[in-house]
């Protein structure tokens, strides 16, 4: 049983951290969920919960809210992401094997709209002070940068099945600092069989059963070396600015895609669907982003996928909600690997049974996407288990951060990888299948989506 918690707020100088965020990204154990130089970093263990099932959700709300009621809270700074937080990260579906759960570390710092602040929790006795806080901090900051991180799972690889025989072999970009090899291996499905599953999901859409089904991939990178997970997410984080770099007790990425940012009575989604790999605008004459937006904004194809994602998000959304608005048109969200077609919503949200949703309530309704499973959902997440023969996991999963005061930060767990001993790490990449799509094309699609953790990884791709 968890004892009562203690928590202690206090404004942080933001002349100790010039560089935001990112420069508090010095241990591979370290909790984070930073964009731009904002954000939270968490150091420590102070209380956690596992759940696995259909009820994670609600078992993790019922958890938190027990916790937080209890909790002695001192907030000198008063602003989303304050008190007493948790980071969390849940497996992308209710049959899997892997543990959801919610982390409250023991120190975080935090840096929102120009401000920093310091918040010490602790289950122990004995008062808290500002000092002792600082002190906390500068203990994490100062022991042992490279702590070892430990695997997700319970030992066996997050894919779930036996991995192939190694297909690739790149050699990493310095060989000079580091002439060992990183070697690449397919996951659960070889590149031919997963063509195959894309076809034959393309032949189920074609009958009228669904309309879009999203199917991903896994492959695993050994790095002799050691990874190095600090020096991943700093990478991402520096390289990857509009997403949301996260990293969760081994599972660590880059997301462009926010399942849902919660502010007072105020929720927030960017809905992505339809891809285009910057590579592909090579030798195109005119503007990178007339390219992207003759290519994306101008397909059927991609636009019917975006509709769909859109309109799934809103309609489980709208319960919830007194007023709602999207864009009309999609934008181009530019990152350095694709662009995306990308819709923003904004839902005001209104009581149900007496009081604002939490964080959670609202991802258990809306968790999986049209996004990331595909429509209608049962068909599609159970054509998903037939054909990708792969236990995802965490990944596409949510993750994020939430507040005592109901405030949080919730994306979906995309463009990662889950580190499962120290040398290796399984990275995941999906895609959006429809009536119209090219096995071939999917394939390649997957490459530039899983470019983002091999260039963190050092990895030529």
């Amino acid at each position: 049983m968890t004892r009562t918690l203690r928590t202690l707020t206090v404004p942080l100088d933001g002349e100790s951290a010039p560089e935001g965020l990112p420069s508090y990204l010095v241990r591979d154990d370290v909790l984070c969920w930073t964009r731009r130089e904002a954000g939270l970093v968490g150091f420590g263990e102070a209380a956690r919960f596992t759940a696995t099932g259909p009820e994670r959700f609600l078992e993790a709300d019922i958890w938190w809210r027990h916790l937080v009621i209890e909790a002695d809270i001192t907030d000198h700074v008063e602003r989303p992401g304050t008190g007493p937080v948790a980071f969390g990260s849940f497996a992308f579906s209710k049959a899997s094997d892997h543990e959801s759960r919610l982390i409250v570390p023991e120190i975080v710092v935090g840096v929102r709209d120009g401000r920093a602040w310091l918040t010490q929790i602790t289950a122990n006795d004995g008062e808290l002070t500002e000092a002792g806080a600082f002190a906390a901090l500068k203990g994490w900051l100062e022991s042992d940068p490279a702590a070892a991180v430990g695997a997700v799972t319970d030992g066996s690889p997050a894919g779930g099945g036996p991995t192939a025989e190694p297909v690739a072999a790149v050699e990493l970009p310095d060989p000079a600092a580091r002439p060992d090899q990183a070697t690449l291996k397919t996951g659960s499905l070889s590149e031919e069989d997963w063509m195959d599953a894309v076809s034959a999901g393309v032949t189920e859409i074609r009958t009228g059963k669904l309309e879009k089904l999203v199917l991903a991939r896994d492959i695993v990178a050994t790095v002799p070396g050691g990874v190095n997970a600090a020096e991943v997410l700093r990478q991402l984080a520096g390289r990857y600015r509009e997403c949301w770099t996260y990293g969760v007790d081994g599972l660590v990425g880059a997301t462009p895609e926010m399942l849902i940012q919660v502010e007072g009575r105020t929720a927030q989604a960017r809905v992505l669907a339809g891809t285009l790999d910057r590579r592909d605008a090579v030798g195109e004459a005119g503007l990178p982003l007339d390219y992207a937006e003759r290519v994306l904004a101008g397909s059927e194809k991609q636009r019917h996928e975006h509709e769909i994602a859109i309109q799934s998000l809103t309609t489980q959304l709208a319960p919830f909600s007194e007023a709602m608005n999207a864009h009309d048109e999609p934008f181009i969200l530019e990152l350095p690997n694709v662009w995306h077609l990308a819709s923003d919503v904004k839902a005001e949200l209104t009581e149900v049974e007496g009081h604002v949703p939490t964080c959670l309530a609202l991802i258990n309704a809306l968790h999986p996407t049209a996004a990331v499973c595909g429509t209608p959902t049962q068909v599609a997440g159970a054509l998903i288990r037939k054909l990708e023969h792969l236990d995802r996991g965490p990944y596409a999963g949510p993750v994020g951060w939430l507040d005592a005061a109901g405030n949080g930060e919730w994306g979906i767990a995309l463009r990662g990888a889950v580190i499962e001993s120290p040398t290796t790490v399984r990275l995941y990449a999906g895609c959006g299948i429809v009536e119209g799509s090219q096995p071939e094309a999917e394939l390649a699609e997957t490459w530039a989506k899983f470019r983002p953790m091999l260039e963190s990884l050092g990895i030529s791709s």
